[in-house]
């Protein structure tokens, strides 16, 4: 009863607060109430190749039969992992630095950032949120917005969010990343003529809770330009959004492109598939900057032996199930079935999204993009009595957000599309809202689901781990032999 109590608190909220789910247990993409009710899951990134998976969970219990223990002794998990992980990564990027949570990986960065050349300032984007820790809280508008105006540090500054839908500069300017870059540099330049030095530019790769939003190629490589010109680094957060999800890459940032490398990566949730565990990676260079300090750093569990062992095992589910080509298959086919919407649904105002990493954005007037706030909330909850499982978020928290266990199938996307159909056309119907095209309203989900030829073009795309793929663990299900990358590597 006292847990309940807590759970209720205005500060700790659940999914669903007015009719809250009680899970037991889940599978696959799938979850379980207490009831033996199934629901799909199409939100839950932690879980990242599918709840309760068998293999990682013999990992784990396997290395926690022998030992678990802090890093302060030897182990062979931490440097397998370590090699398996900075072979998915850009060759500079090198040291890592394993923590317990998305959050302590930001705030580590952090550090990293501001001691590299001992600058303070961080500038961070509209919507944004890197963690619950009091730093970054600190630098996440998502939340110290909600403080009130006088609640932004003078240390913090805050750049538009390059959202081409919503956005400053929108998707019909002739070149957005330029003209959200340069308000970066704008920053820069007042920051400068006040006196302040920047330590660090921090950004989600694709923003989640600000919105679904997918910065236009080239706008990172233009921040990066400026932001070390100041004498900054750059972060790149890819605690939601790396590990394949975006299925044709392994990590987010580099869908800008292969010349664009941060300074800093930031991990966590997907990284142990519900384990606790995350990590920074940076360069030598940065991190030899951090050991300079005199300060030695410390993390009791990071690295333990059970963490490498189970970050090991889903970087092996990712490949030998080809997660990041199913990621690429599913989501380009999920946003095919979601782009009928758009035409039929004059509630449905954009479709973006990347892999298994979707936003539909909800509108009451597509000409003025008003967010449907209120119905989005009364979607959600809809679904949930279908025994679908979606969330609303954004600064109007009127953004569908799909992010499912990358197990998702194209079954799934078809049934949660169909049942998404249904409802806006029973909302519409019930508000008066009429479809743009009265043709349209006969269209329904009636795409192959076996990867036919009714796929898009460049659906079936072989997909691969960037710099090796060859990193598996001998358990029993993927008996193959691991082999290490030469890469040299410091944790």
């Amino acid at each position: 009863m006292v847990l309940c109590l807590i759970c209720f608190r205005p500060s700790c909220k659940v999914f669903y607060a007015k009719d809250p789910l009680k899970i037991v247990r889940a599978q696959g993409q799938y979850m379980f109430d207490e009831k033996g009710e199934k629901y799909l899951d199409c939100i839950n990134n932690v879980a990242h190749v599918g709840h309760s998976h068998p293999y990682v969970i013999k990992a784990a219990t396997k290395q926690m039969e022998l030992l678990n223990t802090n890093s302060r002794f030897l182990h062979d998990n931490l440097v397998q992992y370590a090699q398996c992980l900075t072979a998915t990564l850009p060759e500079k990027l090198s040291v890592c630095y394993f923590v317990n949570s998305g959050s302590e990986a930001n705030d580590l960065a952090l550090r990293l950032a501001r001691q590299y050349r001992g600058h303070q300032d961080v500038i961070t984007l509209e919507n944004a949120y890197h963690g619950h820790v009091t730093s970054l809280i600190d630098i996440s508008p998502y939340k110290f917005n909600q403080l009130g105006k006088d609640s932004k540090k003078e240390y913090v500054h805050v750049a538009p969010s390059p959202d081409i839908y919503r956005g400053k500069y929108r998707e019909d300017h002739p070149d957005p990343a330029s003209a959200y870059a340069e308000e970066v540099k704008k920053i820069i330049e007042e920051t400068q003529k006040n006196g302040r030095k920047i330590a660090a530019f921090i950004a989600e790769s694709m923003q989640s809770c600000g919105g679904q939003v997918i910065p236009p190629v080239g706008y990172f490589q233009k921040v990066a330009e400026y932001v070390r010109a100041a004498g900054g680094v750059f972060i790149a957060d890819e605690v939601q959004v790396g590990f394949g999800r975006v299925g044709k890459h392994f990590w987010a940032f580099q869908l800008q492109g292969e010349d664009f490398v941060p300074d800093i990566v930031t991990m966590g949730k997907p990284i142990g598939n519900g384990h606790p565990m995350s990590c920074v990676v940076t360069t030598r260079e940065i991190a030899e900057g951090f050991g300079a300090s005199g300060l030695e750093y410390f993390n009791t569990f990071g690295g333990n032996p059970v963490s490498c062992a189970i970050g090991l095992a889903v970087l092996d589910v990712i490949e030998k199930e080809d997660l990041q080509g199913n990621a690429t298959h599913v989501g380009n086919y999920l946003l095919e079935l979601l782009a009928e919407q758009k035409e039929k649904h004059p509630l449905v105002g954009d479709i973006r999204g990347v892999g298994l990493f979707i936003g539909v954005d909800l509108v009451k007037d597509k000409q003025k993009r008003t967010p449907a706030t209120a119905e989005a909330l009364h979607l959600i909850y809809k679904l949930k009595e279908r025994q679908i499982l979606l969330s609303a978020d954004g600064p109007y928290r009127n953004i569908l957000k799909f992010k499912p266990p990358m197990c998702f199938t194209m079954e799934d996307a078809k049934h949660a599309v169909e049942t998404l159909d249904a409802l806006l056309t029973e909302m519409e119907e019930a508000t008066g809202m009429k479809t743009e095209n009265n043709a349209s309203t006969n269209v329904q989900c009636k795409r192959k689901t076996t990867g036919e030829s009714s796929q898009p073009e460049g659906a079936s795309e072989s997909i691969s781990h960037v710099n090796g793929a060859a990193c598996r663990q001998e358990n029993g299900i993927y008996s193959k032999k691991r082999s290490v990358p030469s890469k040299r590597i410091r944790t």
